[in-house]
């Protein structure tokens, strides 16, 4: 038998896991990782990130009982758009501008204010861009720290940072390249007149040289890995992605028509398509960034479960959460009047508003710490159901919804999910998507299957499905006008 090695490199952690080629998870590890945060601003120190790959690596190992010379390949999902800057040797000379940074919005509109063709991926290239985007962030650092920007080696990402320090090659994914930093692997491939709109010409020079798709081996693991890691220096390192696009490939979601959310820190929202696809509140869509051949169609709320981390860091958590599930569940949808915009580090789609705020509305001194609980669920679902709203006016209509993630652990979030978008929620055998979706890219890299759909096919199982309660949907229809309305009003206060 042999095995794979995967990573999840999340916001708040990293987790490694070690897989077997029927897709059964035989021992993880995760290790948690500080985030510095600042309004609009959320920074990490890359050497945690290598840290933690090494010791989470080496416990799923033990945890899984196994010898590790029968570990055949590597591969990793990252946070994208977590852009790091690296002297030669791999260092960070600063540290990262995480995902959810949004401190480039003036960058992102210079960015969409050159009208350059390579924005037409998004809204027929009426935007959105967003701060949270490679180029945007880079063109912060050109601005703001000219010095750092200048000794810079590599402007890259998290992804690619793991990459060298495991193969000594620098090497961006062809899905994070695709998705967040303009490249067209069907047309010209960088952005280069963008560049030069900006007077970022520097920039293409600082990027990897070669562009990876998902699946492809980078190359075999390095002396000085193989030795950190105590495995063979034969071993194969496969590339991976963005964690949420990544995840699409670990729920099965591979065909047109079928809908991926992965939750986390946030909700990503994904659809696959046989032909471009471009519409105002839509991404993309993008071709070939996860399976050669198609395009993928993107949505993404910017804060959901760190609303919840956010909760239980204001109360002096942890939260009790058996107890406030069970005082949620028995609450009527709606919680008796409360009603939160879920935008607390701004709005990715359809809005994409990075000044955006949230906020929660209707407080009575009746209302208890289950009642805002529940209300941060219900305020995630109808900002999923904005961009679900978004989809379908693009031509996007997707029948049910397939769910991995934190949120895949609570039946109570599942349940408000599938109530306030009135789909059919479908959770696999293993929700743990990213880590899934990196295993089949391990074994499609290790030769074991002859492409991804093959898979998928053997190593990602079903699991259960939530069917929603028309009388809340019911409920739930009454209400969103009223969430809906939220946005516009808030924009005049904050503005």
């Amino acid at each position: 038998m042999s095995y794979y090695l995967t990573a999840d490199g999340g916001t708040e952690s990293l987790r490694a896991r070690i897989y077997d080629q029927r897709g059964e998870c035989l021992g993880s590890q995760a290790i948690p990782y500080d985030t510095h945060f600042a309004p609009g601003r959320a920074e990490q120190n890359p050497a945690d990130w290598w840290a933690n790959f090494v010791a989470a690596s080496r416990g799923a190992i033990a945890a899984a009982s196994i010898d590790p010379a029968g570990i055949e390949a590597i591969a990793y999902a990252t946070t994208s758009c977590t852009v790091v800057a690296l002297d030669e040797n791999g260092e960070a000379l600063r540290p990262a501008l995480l995902w959810m940074d949004v401190r480039a919005h003036a960058e992102a509109a210079a960015v969409l204010a050159t009208g350059d063709p390579a924005l037409a991926l998004n809204g027929n290239g009426q935007g959105p861009v967003s701060a949270e985007w490679m180029i945007p962030k880079a063109l912060w650092l050109k601005r703001n720290k000219p010095e750092i920007f200048a000794r810079a080696h590599r402007i890259c990402e998290y992804q690619d940072y793991l990459t060298y320090k495991l193969t000594g090659d620098w090497a961006a994914s062809l899905d994070n390249a695709g998705l967040r930093w303009h490249y067209r692997s069907r047309d010209g491939g960088w952005a280069l007149g963008l560049l030069e709109k900006l007077g970022l010409e520097d920039l293409e020079a600082k990027w990897p040289p070669r562009v990876v798709a998902p699946g492809t081996v980078i190359g075999t693991l390095t002396a000085a890995a193989a030795e950190t890691l105590g495995l063979r220096r034969s071993v194969k390192v496969v590339q991976g992605g963005a964690d949420a696009l990544i995840g699409m490939i670990g729920l099965g979601v591979h065909k047109p028509g079928q809908l991926a959310m992965i939750t986390g820190s946030s909700h990503l929202q994904f659809g696959v398509t046989t032909a471009p696809l471009s519409a105002p509140g839509v991404w993309g869509a993008y071709a070939d960034i996860v399976y050669p051949d198609r395009w993928i169609v993107e949505g993404g709320q910017t804060s959901t479960g760190s609303i919840i981390n956010w909760l239980s860091r204001l109360t002096g958590g942890p939260l009790d959460f058996p107890t406030l599930t069970a005082d949620a569940s028995a609450l009527e949808p709606g919680c008796e009047g409360l009603i939160v915009q879920d935008h607390f580090q701004g709005n990715r789609t359809p809005h994409t508003d990075p000044l955006s705020r949230g906020a929660i509305v209707g407080l009575t001194l009746a209302h208890g710490p289950h009642h805002i609980f529940r209300a941060i669920m219900e305020g995630i679902g109808f900002g999923t159901r904005a961009i679900l709203d978004a989809f379908d006016k693009a031509g996007y209509v997707g029948k049910e919804m397939t769910v991995g993630g934190g949120a895949a652990a609570s039946e109570l979030w599942l349940q408000i999910h599938a109530d306030t978008s009135g789909l059919p929620v479908r959770v696999p055998k293993s929700p743990d998507a990213p880590s899934t979706g990196s295993a089949v890219l391990a074994g499609v890299g290790a030769g074991h299957f002859a492409s991804i759909d093959d898979g998928i096919a053997a190593m990602v199982r079903p699991g259960h499905t939530i069917d929603p309660i028309p009388a809340n949907v019911a409920r739930y229809e009454e209400i969103y006008p009223r969430y809906q309305a939220l946005y516009p009003a808030l924009k005049e206060i904050l503005a």
